[in-house]
């Protein structure tokens, strides 16, 4: 009677977050792949010039300053090469009202705009971004955030159910024993093989959502958003960097987030070659410039909480964003095991229910 009672609340908690997992999941074998398939909605190849050299940081944020007077201009990542383009991130008044993020492509060596494309709203040219927007909130805001929080646990509460209904058969299927091998079992075969992945990507996903189970997540916001123009730079950024990377010789930069008032600072977002192979290689490690270019603050890895640390490493467990191309195959594998899970789950409580209709006539 236990065990009745356990598969009813198994399956309930599966027929009520079947659609959504299936969603989650799809998009999340997709996003593995994020980098490698934005690059199809990048510029193409462009032109070079073996007698041009790439531009510097400044020479490219006035070039957008000059094209938009009016924006506010927030970050640049960087160009690792002459044919690799910049892009910069922008808020104009001419794209959405100023609400949304516009992405530019300006060419490394002359400057120009190569291409320009919204941000997660933008679904036919910047498709990922879109996607990593819906996986993280349905595009719902606050409440497709919280769904994402809600849904985190009932399934690893659907896993733990699972674990207990078939914890006698593990072993037998671990070991290839032909008497769990049948098509029936398809369901508890495929929540075996995938048990550890599916465990710890609903708690690191549970973690990484836990905020909106906290009181300050619940509390109005009457924020406006206004857009103002970024003032004129600073300080000379490349000279500064150029001083960065003598003073921090194993830092590597990816991104940049300019300063939005003459007293702002500016962070340089990137990662040290110290660092573990877990740790992001874009965002672990940040620089903070003053309105001089002088170092005012660092955050490396190692000078932060071990809870941080954590938050760190939780999410790039999440994401798989460590390892390489290998990783990415098995997560995007794993990852499917979750949407056949839904599928199986549901074909199989549609077939009881058909068995029992039959017996009840």
């Amino acid at each position: 009677m236990k065990n009745k009672g356990l598969i009813t609340f198994h399956s309930i908690l599966g027929l009520f977050a079947g659609i959504f997992i299936l969603a989650l999941s799809l998009s999340g074998a997709v996003l593995v792949f994020h980098d490698d398939l934005d690059a199809f909605q990048k510029p193409e190849e462009f032109p070079t010039f073996d007698y041009q050299k790439t531009l510097t940081i400044d020479s490219c944020y006035k070039v957008v300053q000059k094209r938009f007077p009016y924006a506010a201009i927030s970050s640049c990542n960087i160009s690792k090469n002459d044919k690799e383009a910049f892009m910069f991130s922008i808020y104009d008044t001419t794209y959405q009202k100023g609400e949304k993020v516009l992405q530019l492509f300006l060419h490394p060596q002359t400057g120009a705009v190569l291409k320009s494309r919204g941000g997660s709203d933008d679904i036919s040219e910047n498709f990922m971004a879109w996607l990593a927007s819906f996986h993280s909130s349905f595009h719902a805001g606050k409440t497709g955030e919280w769904l994402l929080g809600f849904f985190s646990i009932v399934f690893v509460l659907s896993i733990i159910t699972g674990i207990i209904l078939y914890r006698k058969n593990i072993i037998a299927v671990l070991l290839f024993k032909k008497t769990v091998w049948r098509k029936n079992n398809l369901h508890q075969l495929i929540g075996t093989w995938a048990l550890l992945f599916n465990v710890m990507i609903g708690i690191t996903g549970f973690w990484m959502q836990r905020y909106v189970f906290k009181k300050e997540f619940y509390q109005s916001n009457n924020w406006v958003s206004t857009v103002k123009a970024s003032p004129k730079p600073l300080f000379n950024f490349d000279s500064a960097y150029k001083a960065v990377q003598k003073r921090y010789p194993d830092f590597t930069a990816y991104v940049i987030y300019f300063p939005q008032s003459a007293k702002g600072k500016t962070a340089i977002y990137g990662s040290n070659k110290t660092n573990a192979y877990i740790h992001s290689k874009k965002f672990a490690d940040v620089i903070a410039l003053d309105s001089s270019g002088a170092v005012a603050k660092t955050r490396f890895i190692n000078e932060i909480s071990s809870a941080d640390r954590y938050d760190i490493i939780n999410s790039q467990l999440h994401m798989a964003r460590y390892g390489g191309t290998g990783i990415k195959i098995i997560y995007a594998l794993f990852g499917l095991s979750s949407a056949l899970l839904s599928i199986t789950g549901f074909l199989m409580w549609r077939r009881k229910r058909r068995t029992k209709k039959v017996n009840d006539e």
